[in-house]
């Protein structure tokens, strides 16, 4: 018996949120007394799952695979899971595991859990708590099912470190009838993520126009930060829809996130709420989004925006 858990990579390189899961799935492995297997497709850097808990990677190596398809890696972490007889498989909340879960789902015969954002409360039968109603409430979930998989929220659990001697075994890839073809893929480079950032800067219409953008760029570099946008300012072709962030764009788990002249949209304000901390500047006091901050400077942003910046840096100068 055993954990599996999918860790996500990218040309390579290891996702953030892959050792969120080893983490979890760690924890997971010690109360079950059982070990923590991960499964990688394409993956070089499988030793730095070994820091946080893991004990033996899957790594399967195919280039047909260097392109994420659904049913493919579904089929293939369905089969490690079969072989080391898996009581859970855990995954992310990136929108590729979403996409895969229920496929995986239907073929573990699984029972599948999503927005989990803790650890089980029991484990016979499975009972877990999720968020629900766009992250403004949570539920209790039992699950019974002989396999079970669990989608853990973003940033729910946190990293940490438990080094295990690591066993990294190869594994040839399962052939699976596809009709999909990626023909291209389009992704943004040299830039921090939404979906792996700490932290994220966002801006809306309040800023007045795309020649004002550099405001949100300065201050998301002083802080390391990832840039994002609301929907009206994709919509005004201001910022490319990749950037647009919140319940009808890419949702935001950030440990920080700072909105610059967003009036928060209660599409929005749902798909930024898993953030631990944030920040509103805004001109308008009656803003919905001074409701769901944790701060808010009511003021100009183009006074504001600068003034933080400065300050900022000086402080690091220190």
């Amino acid at each position: 018996m055993a954990i599996v858990i999918y860790a996500e990579s990218e040309n390579g390189k290891i996702k953030k949120i892959a050792f969120e899961l080893a983490s979890y799935g760690r924890a997971l492995a010690d109360k079950m007394g059982i070990p923590l297997i991960a499964v990688t497709f394409n993956q070089e850097e499988n030793d730095l799952l070994g820091s946080h808990g893991v004990e033996k990677v899957i790594k399967i190596s195919d280039e047909s695979l260097n392109d994420f398809n659904a049913k493919q890696y579904a089929k293939n972490i369905a089969t490690v899971a079969k072989d080391n007889q898996a009581k859970m498989v855990v995954l992310s909340a990136s929108a590729n595991a979403k996409y895969l879960a229920p496929i995986l789902a239907v073929g573990l015969s699984a029972g599948y859990a999503s927005n989990v954002v803790a650890l089980p409360e029991s484990f016979h039968p499975l009972r877990v708590k999720r968020s629900c109603f766009t992250n403004k409430a949570f539920n209790i979930s039992n699950l019974d099912n002989e396999v079970n998989i669990i989608g853990l929220s973003s940033n729910s659990y946190g990293i940490k470190e438990d080094p295990k001697s690591l066993e990294v075994i190869e594994k040839d890839s399962v052939p699976v009838n596809s009709t999909l073809k990626v023909e291209k893929v389009e992704k943004v480079t040299g830039k921090v993520t939404i979906a792996e950032a700490d932290i994220v800067v966002s801006g809306g219409r309040g800023l007045k126009g795309p020649e004002n953008w550099h405001l949100i760029e300065d201050l998301a570099a002083t802080l390391g930060a990832a840039t994002a946008c609301s929907k009206p300012v994709s919509d005004m072709g201001w910022r490319p829809h990749g950037e647009h962030g919140g319940q009808t764009g890419k949702p935001v788990a950030s440990n920080l996130y700072i909105a610059v002249g967003v009036s928060g949209a209660i599409q929005h304000l749902a798909g930024i709420n898993f953030s631990k901390v944030k920040v509103v500047i805004n001109n308008d006091p009656e803003a919905p989004f001074f409701k769901a901050a944790d701060y808010g400077i009511v003021g100009d942003a183009f006074e504001v925006v600068p003034n933080l910046i400065n300050k900022l840096k000086a402080f690091k100068e220190q």
